[in-house]
């Protein structure tokens, strides 16, 4: 099969396509034909090992010294079942599923190996583009706005609003009944407004620091607000969550602060897909690109300007 492969930690040139074995599932596994697979901010991240403040050791231990350890990334795919474990109930060849493989990664790849707990069936009425494009952001939305306690009434800030997590956010903020302000840049405002945004505060005029407001949800999707000036923006019983947060914001407990990994859950990425399905939640795409492209999709993630996902077709 056809891979992309990073040998070593660099910029995006470090990813070459090279041929690579088919993966053989174990009897808890089964085999993918990916159709569609997303390249997030966490594969430039890991590629380039530009670790947040604090991370760059405990990464390089987890990931790799050098290189990544698991030199094919990808988290995030969807695709059609081509061969299932001897133990596995409930999947079939020629199923479309869709999926996140964690720290395992390797789906920037034509193949990939799941275990069979890690699937959601993909509803027909949702594209394999769409599907790839909407669980790395979507699980992370719709588990931190649950985390803050997000209902009908809060305000609810997002900080990264035209971002893969931010994107989703807004939308599944205003299905709960909140009051959304969304932070991005000018150049985006239209867009976040269109998802369902009531404000729009463009970052590159206005310093969100400097607000009087204060909000029941503060969503940081983007890094630049740290676990004190999240609490700052806070109502007294509000809760800001970290998307992407130091070692200091991960380890140092902080009142009406969180921050850490969000779960990969089968039953959020249905509960997801049925919204899109439904026509209740949009999946919005940067782009969608080839395998052979993969190099420009890195360079565009890491530019800063990326808008939702980047979708490439395997």
């Amino acid at each position: 099969m056809r891979a992309a492969v990073v040998s070593a930690y660099g910029p995006p040139e470090v990813v070459s396509i090279l041929d690579r074995p088919i993966p053989t599932p174990t009897s808890q596994q089964v085999v993918v034909r990916v159709s569609a697979a997303a390249v997030t901010s966490g594969d430039a991240r890991i590629r380039g090992a530009n670790f947040p403040d604090g991370f760059a050791i405990p990464s390089r231990l987890a990931f790799g010294l050098r290189g990544p350890r698991k030199p094919v990334l990808g988290g995030v795919f969807s695709g059609v079942v081509t061969e299932v474990g001897g133990k596995v109930d409930g999947f079939a060849v020629g199923d479309e599923v869709c999926g996140m493989t964690g720290i395992a990664m390797g789906t920037h790849a034509e193949y990939v190996a799941v275990p069979a707990k890690k699937l959601a069936r993909k509803p027909a009425a949702v594209s394999h583009e769409d599907a790839a494009g909407l669980l790395f952001g979507g699980a992370a939305a719709l588990s931190f706005l649950r985390a803050a306690g997000t209902g009908s009434g809060s305000t609810v800030l997002v900080n990264g609003a035209s971002g893969a997590i931010g994107t989703i956010a807004v939308q599944l903020a205003k299905n709960l009944g909140a009051t959304v302000t969304g932070v991005t840049s000018g150049a985006n405002a239209e867009l976040v407004r269109d998802l369902g945004a009531d404000e729009v505060v463009d970052y590159t005029t206005t310093d969100i620091r400097n607000t009087a407001k204060r909000y029941d949800v503060v969503l940081e999707t983007v890094g630049n607000l740290d676990g004190a000036a999240a609490a700052e923006l806070l109502t007294d019983d509000g809760t800001a969550v970290l998307a992407v947060a130091t070692l200091r914001d991960n380890v140092i407990p902080r009142k009406h602060v969180k921050a850490g990994v969000a779960p990969e859950r089968p039953e959020d990425f249905d509960e997801l897909l049925r919204l899109v399905a439904d026509g209740k939640l949009r999946v919005v795409l940067d782009r969608v690109t080839d395998l052979d492209d993969i190099v420009a999709a890195h360079r565009r993630v890491d530019s800063g300007r990326k808008v939702g996902n980047i979708v490439i077709r395997c």
